[in-house]
């Protein structure tokens, strides 16, 4: 079961597409557990989340389900995995926060202060679903697993 979700061609190309999510999504995940780059921290986040009506609960899942998968999808472990998670905050941010403000991101200041649009999440989405089909790619530990057949 292991080598089936592993299991990834050695392809730079995704491991190009696997480290920029990664590391995009790890700026965010900073901000919400740590308070980088302006960020509100862990508990500022989750009294975010609960503003806007999700369960205390359901918002530290989901802090830690971001940062626990952007360190995954960085090293290329349990790539498949780890994009389903980006995916699925990704999709509950469009559903929960940024949808009614429209497909544009705030790029002109238009828009009230914290407010965007869900291009950037539709990007996110689109990349982790290549790494969910192909893998991790070249340079992942997964393609270490699937070419040493370890499990």
């Amino acid at each position: 079961m292991f080598r089936r979700i592993a299991q990834t061609p050695n392809d730079p190309t995704l491991t190009i597409l696997r480290l920029v999510l990664g590391l995009v999504i790890s700026a965010h995940a900073t901000q919400k557990v740590f308070g980088w780059f302006g960020g509100p921290g862990f508990m500022g986040t989750v009294e975010i989340f609960v503003g806007i009506g999700i369960p205390p609960a359901l918002a530290v899942a989901a802090i830690i389900i971001e940062a626990v998968s952007c360190v995954c999808i960085i090293i290329g472990f349990m790539s498949r995995l780890s994009a389903i998670g980006i995916i699925i905050i990704m999709i509950g941010a469009i559903v929960t926060y940024v949808g009614p403000n429209g497909f544009f991101m705030n790029w002109f200041g238009q828009m009230d202060p914290g407010l965007e649009g869900y291009e950037y999440h539709l990007l996110a989405i689109a990349m982790g679903i290549a790494v969910v089909v192909r893998g991790g790619g070249a340079l992942s530990v997964d393609r270490i697993f699937s070419e040493k057949y370890i499990f």
